[in-house]
Order: C-alpha cells, then structure tokens, then sequence
C-alpha cells in the first residue's frame, strides 16, 4: 500500500483501486477444459482442504471471498493456487493465487460451485470443493470482543461481535479442551443470551483453550469457529497487603507506601488497586500496575483500599485495607469548632487560608462510625457554618477534619491521588458529662509501708466527656464509722499509683473514681489490703549478724582458754619415767649385780644342779612394765599368800627376830624350800609389772613398786636354801 502515509483521500482511493483491480482479475474460462486439465487431481485430507466460500453480513452482497486450508505438509516455499467459480453456464478462473483466499464477484441469483487446485507440488495435485446458494451465504464472522473470567472452578465468557452482527445473534456456542489435549470436549456448550455463557467443573489449576461461534439462523447463515482462546489458570489467592506505611510531608499531606505480594506472582498480568476516600465521597480511583508497590500522595483522611491480581482468566478474590486517619499531632493549623445546636456548628481557622485556596471540605465522625463530609467554597472569611442533616449526639465525642484543595469550583474531589490536604483537626463533645463506670480491676502490691495500686481505664464511651483524671479514696478507719478519708488525684494518663507511709499491720479500704469536667463519676468496688508487720531492716539484719559473729569468735576464744587452764589442773602432763636419769641408774645396777650373782655362783660351787632363784625382767622397758596391770598383781599376791600360809618375807622375819643382829637366813623349813622355787616362779610368770590407773604417780611410788636389786649377801643366803642338783637357769620375764 503506497498510500498509509498519504492524507486520507488518497489512502480511500487506493483500497478501491485495489479491489476492484482483484475483481477484475479473473480470466473467463470453459466448464468443459476444468475436467481436462485439473483431472489428475484428487481431494485428499493432507492437501488443500475446507474451501468455502460467503458474503460477510451487511456488506450487501458485494464484498464475496473464498477461503481454504493449505496443506498440512508443506515443503514448498512458493504457493500456486487456482480457483474457478461455475454459475450456470458461466466460468472464472482465479490463477497463480499465492494465498489461501481470494476476493470474487458472483450473481446472487444464480447458485455458484467454486473449485480450488494446489499446484505446488508438480507430481501431486490437490483439490477442494464447495458449492452453495449466495442467498444462503452470509456469514457472521467471530466475536469482535471477549472476556473471560474463572472463578470456583467456573469459567464466564462474554462475547459480542459487530453491531451490525450483534443484532442477528441470538445465541453462541462454545467448545474447550486442556491445553495439552489434541480433542475438543464435546458437545460444545450454548449460550444462555447473546452475551454470557458458563463453563463449569474446570480444574482451576490448569489452561485451557477455548473457541466461540453463533448459533446460525436465517440471517448468519455462516457461523464459523473463531481463533483459539487461552485461558490461563485461575487466580483462587488473594493478595496479602504486606505494608501499608505512613510518611508525613509539609502541609498536611502524606506519602503512603503500599505493598503486598501473591502466590502465584508467574500467572499474574497485572495488578489493579482501587482507592477512595472512608467518607464515601467520589471519585474512587483505580491504579493498574504490573509491579506489587504502589505510591500515593494522599490527606490525612481516612481511605479503603482494595487490590486485586488479574490476568486473561479474570481477577483474583480482592484484599481490603483501610488506611486511617493521621494523627492530628502532626498537623500545621489550629481548627476550632463552636456548636449552634445540634444541628449546626461553625468551624473556624486562624491562618489566612483564602489567599492560597478558595475550596475546603470538612469531615466530621464518631468512633467506629462512618465520616460524613461537606465541601464547600469560602473566599472572604476564615470561617463556614455547617448546617448538619442529623443532630449530634450528647455525651459523644466526635472528630472534626478540614482539608484544603487547590481546584476552583466545584469544590468536589476531582482525584484521589495528590488532590487536596489536611490544615488541622480537633476533637469535641456536643456536651459532656460525667462518667458512668469506674475503674476496673484494682489489684495491689502491699509492703509495710507502702502499697502500689492498679487498675484497667474507664472504657471511651463510659467517660462521657474528656477524661481529666481519677480520684483515690482510702482510709484506714473501718471500725469507729466515721467518714474521714484520704483523697488523692491523679493524672488522666495513668493507671497505677504508689501510697507511701501507711501504718504497719493494718487494714486499709481504697476506691477509684474518674471524672471530668462535668464532675466526678461513680465509685468503684471497695478493695481492702493490710500492710505487712514491722520487720527488721537489712541494715539491722547486716548489723546483727556481725555482732553475733565476734561475740561466737570471742566465745571460742575464751573457751578454748579455760579448757587448756582445766587441763593443766585436772589432768596434769605425766613425764615418761622411763627417759629419767634414776630408772636408767635402776636397770644398769640391777643387771650388773644379778650377772656378778650368776657368775659367782657358779664359781664357788661348780654345780649347775643348784637352784637359784633369780628376779627375772622382760626386755620392755621399766616405763612399760610399770603401767601393766600391776593392782592386779598386788592382788593375787596378796590372795595368794593368804591362801597358802607364811610367805618368804614372814619366814625371814622369824628368823632375824631369832637372831636380830644376823643379815641371812639361816634355816627354812624342809616343805617350804620344796615349794618355794615353785611359788616364785608362778608368782613371777603370772604378775605383769605393775601398772597404775591414775595418769600421775610419783617417784617414790614408782620406786616402792619396782623390784629391788638383791644384795650380795641375801643372794648367797638364798642361794644355800636351794635344793643341791636343781638348775637355776629358768628365768621369769616381766
């Protein structure tokens, strides 16, 4: 086309030069020379194929074409097509067509048969045929327009064609298959009207491929299948709205920052987020978006927020978000509010706002309820009354909003996005009144001087009014029924309170009041506690524990003293006598003089027959021998003798009262030299030395009880009582 970028004209006339240039192509031909020539051709289902030929609806029977499927194997590059159109005796011939349609000129009277041939290949030719009155050839061509939309495994189709089309189709039918299956699903499913039908019992998970075509009638005669539709898998997830996050600017505007993601972002074409303001006032805007982050410069009003995820299939279940209101803290302007009524208030402003903007819009709410709103235009004072379609409440509080918006008239919101600001806000009550509940919860933590009281605030729609604080109420007078109490106040913005100095072991009753500036609201609940005893502090405690510490180490002290001054009276240190100069002398003499007995005697006599009697000593030292068991040698001694008659000793006696001047014995009975050696020596093996139980002795008493060494002259005197032949060799051991 050598006319798209000439003015209009010049393009109309070209499309006309064309077509009727390819209406005057074709070449008058013989009916007889078609079966000559194309004879050799067959029909097949690989080659040309599905010729058929029509009129489009409300072209008037002019603009007829002919149309065909190629080949399904085609290896040529070059197409040669012929078509040849038969009405009654007259014949066209369409050559060397490289397309698979072509623009024909038929009598709409007469019947028509039309023939297509594919020459491509030169050992093979194909064919196709089509035959048809052109009364009955109208055709009304697929749905211009079509929208899909799944959901709970249902698939809503809308379709309409060209309003010249639309009018004549009742109805429409519609085939679909999974994407991946070679069949179509049959029997195709109808139309309930010309615009909607409804596929059911869909797998939402998978794609499918969908085709529309009308219901033919007596004006569309033709209703042909329209291309292949892709519908892609259903959007069962809603958005998750992740951030929705305030950052103050200057001027009682805001920038919000919106974001969120969804499941299945790979089945997701886009994105559409709806936003309007909480009050109801128009418009409500739409943002389309292929990213999940959306920017938008907004008031400090409260908006709904929806976001919905979209693609060919339709739309995803909407995610809502309500974006409330900032707080006034931020705001630039001082706003006041003067009730005329309850149906009418005046809001007022200080700054001179008139010169920069000349339309406003108030908003006005309670807690939990819907904003109302009124616009309005002021340009010579820095005050509007508004008259109010419902009165206001008592004992409500209520929130009042101006916004700025820089649009002359009207003063209605043109967009959401960047389209006005918030000059100030304040709260208010119609008329306020005392609160009608009480504090709840009182619970408290007691010491013994001091107790810490808490408690839950007065719900908001209790108050009535601007809470200014609470009031504490305790006494500790519960028995004498007097009314004196103690009061104190405290702050609106707490909720706990510590009482200090309070009497030890007692009793106490406290209640909790609110109010405002309508006066004080009930009492609550009495709740009781009793401080706990007086007890010791730490610095005591630390005190006592150190004085009674010294006084055990002194304790210690002076015991231990006493104890080792005792002992020294009542058990006083015994020295070894074992270690003194007069026990060694002892044991040195005896043995020298017993060995000069021995050793005499045998010289003098030369008989070892004798019998001598010897005091023997065991090799333990004196010491040791001392502290045996000598009571009970003493005693046996004793019982002894007692038992058996005159000892030795009394014997002796007798003899030196015979002969007082004399140092020896001269005679001793017959039996008592038979006996003696006897006697002595079991007295001698049975007695250990002598052993004392008292741990103190003194050294007399220790020399009264050690042996005494023989004299020279006893031990002869002995020694000529023993029997002749007896050996004095035995010898005792202590």
């Amino acid at each position: 086309m050598h006319f798209l970028h000439k003015p209009l004209p010049y393009f109309i006339f070209g499309v006309l030069f064309e077509y009727f240039t390819t209406l005057s192509s074709p070449v008058t031909c013989r009916c007889k020379n078609i079966s000559s020539r194309y004879g050799h051709c067959v029909t097949s289902q690989d080659g040309v194929r599905e010729l058929v030929c029509f009129v489009p609806l409300g072209l008037s029977m002019i603009a007829w074409e002919c149309v065909w499927t190629p080949r399904k194997h085609t290896v040529y590059q070059t197409h040669r097509y012929t078509l040849i159109i038969e009405q009654k005796n007259s014949c066209k011939m369409y050559a060397n067509i490289s397309g698979t349609s072509q623009t024909i000129s038929l009598s709409k009277k007469l019947n028509m048969t039309a023939h297509v041939f594919d020459e491509s290949d030169p050992k093979s030719c194909t064919k196709s045929f089509f035959r048809g009155s052109p009364k009955k050839l109208v055709r009304c061509g697929p749905p211009s327009n079509v929208h899909f939309n799944r959901h709970s495994r249902q698939l809503d189709i809308q379709a309409s064609w060209r309003k010249e089309e639309n009018k004549y189709i009742a109805l429409y039918s519609v085939r679909y298959k999974n994407l991946t299956s070679e069949s179509w699903k049959e029997p195709p499913v109808q139309s309930k009207d010309n615009n909607r039908c409804t596929l059911g019992n869909l797998n939402s998970s998978l794609s499918y491929a969908v085709q529309i075509q009308c219901v033919a009638n007596y004006k569309c005669t033709q209703c042909p299948w329209s291309k292949s539709f892709t519908v892609p898998p259903e959007l069962n997830d809603k958005p998750v709205i992740e951030m929705v996050e305030d950052f103050p600017q200057t001027k009682g505007s805001r920038l919000v920052i919106i974001k969120w993601k969804f499941a299945a972002s790979e089945l997701v074409e886009g994105y559409s987020v709806t936003v309007g303001k909480a009050s109801g006032e128009d418009p409500i805007e739409t943002f389309n978006t292929s990213r999940s982050l959306l920017r938008l410069a907004l008031s400090h009003s409260a908006y709904h927020l929806t976001i919905t995820a979209l693609n060919r299939a339709g739309t995803s279940p909407t995610a809502q978000r309500t974006i409330p209101p900032l707080d006034d803290k931020v705001l630039y302007g001082k706003l006041n509010v003067t009730f005329n009524g309850n149906t009418s208030f005046t809001v007022s402003w200080v700054d001179d706002l008139i010169k920069t903007y000349s339309c406003f819009s108030v908003e006005w709410w309670r807690r939990g309820e819907k904003a109302a709103y009124k616009s309005f235009y002021e340009d010579e004072n820095n005050y509007e009354v508004i008259q109010l379609n419902e009165p206001l409440e008592q004992y409500k509080r209520y929130t009042f909003t101006l916004h700025t918006r820089p649009d002359k008239e009207p003063c209605n919101l043109k967009f959401i996005n960047n389209s006005e600001s918030t000059y100030g806000s304040v709260q208010a009550f119609f008329t306020e009144g005392s609160p009608i509940s009480a504090p709840g919860n009182i619970s408290t933590n007691v010491s013994q001087s001091s107790v810490v009281l808490k408690w839950t605030a007065v719900p908001e729609e209790d108050n009535r009014g601007f809470l200014l604080g609470y009031v504490l109420h305790y006494t500790d007078r519960l028995q004498d029924g007097t009314d004196a109490e103690t009061n104190i106040t405290v702050d609106a913005a707490s909720t706990s309170y510590e009482l200090v100095d309070l009497k030890n072991s007692t009793v106490y009753r406290v209640q909790l009041s609110a109010f405002t500036s309508a006066g004080m609201g009930v009492r609550s609940s009495a709740a009781y506690f009793e401080t706990k005893p007086a007890s010791l502090t730490v610095s005591s405690v630390i005190a006592g524990a150190i004085v009674g510490v010294t006084l055990l180490l002194l304790v210690v002290y002076l015991g231990s003293q006493l104890l080792k001054r005792a002992k020294k009276l009542l058990w006083p240190s015994i020295p070894n006598p074992g270690n003194s100069n007069a026990i060694q002398k002892i044991d040195g003499v005896c043995d020298l003089e017993l060995l000069e007995l021995i050793n005499r005697q045998k010289e003098e006599e030369g008989d070892s027959n004798s019998l001598h009697v010897v005091d023997g000593r065991e090799e333990m030292s004196p010491v040791s021998n001392l502290h045996s068991n000598a009571d009970s040698c003493l005693h046996f001694n004793t019982d002894y003798e007692e038992s058996q008659g005159p000892s030795l000793s009394t014997i002796a006696t007798d003899s030196r009262a015979q002969d007082p001047t004399s140092d020896t014995i001269t005679s001793i009975p017959t039996d008592i030299r038979q006996t003696d050696p006897v006697l002595i020596s079991t007295v001698a093996h049975q007695c250990q030395p002598l052993a004392f139980l008292s741990d103190y002795t003194t050294m007399e008493l220790f020399q009264q009880a050690m042996p005494q060494c023989v004299p020279d002259t006893t031990s002869s005197s002995l020694s000529s009582l023993e029997p002749q032949g007896q050996s004095s060799q035995s010898e005792d051991t202590y």
